[in-house]
């Protein structure tokens, strides 16, 4: 699983600006979640061939007793309780203060491995004015500029010293299990879902830790195949029966989603589709994960509310235009049978070989029925296409002037690779790599 590193420090010493750095964007990738204050933010980060999710905290105050700052202490305490490692951050012009000591005790009894970053160091990695962090009893400080970017590959080195790098996205091989996540909002009925398919199929299921923390992976067997359901919902194993707490954790849902081949996200149809269900699509699109949508309580709804339904569906996630909507009642067993043949299909175009002659024979029909827009004086040739990657299946297209092409045309060319290769449930990602042209520099002939 992705380790987590949560930003923590008074007010005002650069987190937001550290984790803009580390995850290469002003925004997090997953936006604020209800329930969760504004000052509370996750995104990805890469360091070398390591992931990780990165935590934005509002300013701590652990000993304020009341009001917004008690609020914000709260969300705090709670990333630190989710995170592997701890950076704290301090400003190295305004020095030590008296809250960088209270928050460095309220970390000591975290017991959680915590790395000093002293920001807003610009050209003082050897200064005097660094000793005096050392006083705060929190290991080596590391000087970091995160406006600059200076000191930032060392201070995640730091960070991440004990997780190992992941190897390249790999595909699971033919009768390896399918690694599946159910994903939504609390109380959509994730568990209840789970429970009913370990009731329905009477298996064995245990625990498995993970490596940081007790992430829960249930073995399950449907007709033949294996899976892995990835726990979201919090199951826990009470003697031989699986008890399911509905708590909204932002970084098992995160990690639950990077770490899966297939993703349920779970919509509530008495609720309809809210904020944190398009955030958590939103994810699962940037993860390249396939994904078919459950419809839970469909039986709870009358023909007025399922329409609109469709509708809030259709315009809120329409950028997952491709994934299949299913309609279930988990409770009633309602189903179940087309949402896991829906998985199985998704999961088979997630990981489908698109030969290079069919690629490149399609990319030639598709332009000769519409070529696309000429761009100045040129207009872009593609030439031929191969397979890039799986799960999610990427298309790279050679040509010249490929930097023209529209993403009307993208898009385009995306409908008739899907169409013919019959891809559903999962991402298509098509990349245009451009030729040299010997001639854009001039010649001497």
């Amino acid at each position: 699983m992705k380790p987590v590193i949560a930003l923590v420090g008074r007010p005002n010493v650069g987190k937001s600006t550290l984790f803009n750095r580390l995850t290469r964007t002003r925004d997090a990738i997953v936006a604020d979640f209800a329930g969760l204050t504004r000052d509370r933010h996750y995104g990805d980060g890469r360091q070398g061939g390591r992931e990780f999710i990165a935590i934005d905290t509002g300013g701590f105050e652990p000993e304020k007793p009341s009001g917004i700052v008690a609020a914000m202490a709260r969300q705090t305490q709670q990333a630190v309780a989710e995170a592997d490692v701890v950076v704290f951050v301090v400003d190295a012009r305004t020095g030590v203060s008296g809250q960088d000591h209270d928050i460095a005790r309220y970390l000591r009894t975290a017991n959680k491995r915590v790395v000093l970053a002293v920001n807003k160091a610009e050209g003082m990695l050897d200064a005097p004015q660094l000793a005096e962090f050392h006083e705060l009893g929190m290991g080596e400080p590391h000087a970091v500029s995160a406006a600059h970017g200076q000191g930032i590959r060392s201070l995640l080195e730091a960070a991440l010293v004990d997780f190992p790098e992941e190897s390249a996205e790999e595909v699971p091989c033919e009768g390896a299990p399918i690694r599946l996540a159910v994903a939504g909002r609390p109380n959509v009925g994730k568990s209840t879902l789970i429970n009913t398919w370990l009731g329905e199929e009477r298996l064995v299921a245990f625990d498995q830790p993970g490596t940081t923390r007790d992430a829960i992976r249930v073995p399950l067997e449907r007709g033949g195949q294996q899976f892995e359901l990835i726990d979201t919902a919090g199951l826990r194993r009470k003697g031989r029966v699986f008890e399911a707490i509905e708590k909204f954790s932002v970084v098992k849902t995160l990690q639950a989603i990077a770490d899966a081949h297939v993703v349920v996200l779970l919509i509530d149809a008495t609720q309809g589709v809210s904020d944190q269900d398009a955030h958590i699509a939103g994810y699962i699109l940037e993860a390249g994960r396939a994904v078919v949508i459950a419809v839970n309580k469909w039986d709870a709804v009358d023909s007025y509310q399922r329409e609109m339904l469709a509708r809030s569906i259709e315009q809120r996630l329409a950028f997952l235009r491709y994934a299949p909507v299913l309609h279930i009642s988990a409770l009633k067993r309602q189903g179940l049978g087309p949402l896991w043949k829906s998985i199985a299909e998704a999961h088979a175009s997630a990981t489908r070989k698109l030969p290079t002659p069919v690629l490149t024979r399609l990319l030639r029909d598709a332009v000769e029925h519409q070529a696309p827009k000429r761009a100045g004086m040129f207009r872009p040739k593609l030439r031929y296409a191969h397979q890039g990657g799986m799960n999610p299946p990427v298309v790279v297209i050679h040509g010249n002037a490929l930097d023209h092409v529209t993403a009307a045309y993208k898009r385009y060319l995306e409908g008739r690779i899907r169409d013919h290769f019959k891809l559903v449930g999962t991402p298509l990602r098509i990349e245009m790599k451009s030729s040299r042209n010997p001639f854009a520099e001039g010649s001497d002939e």
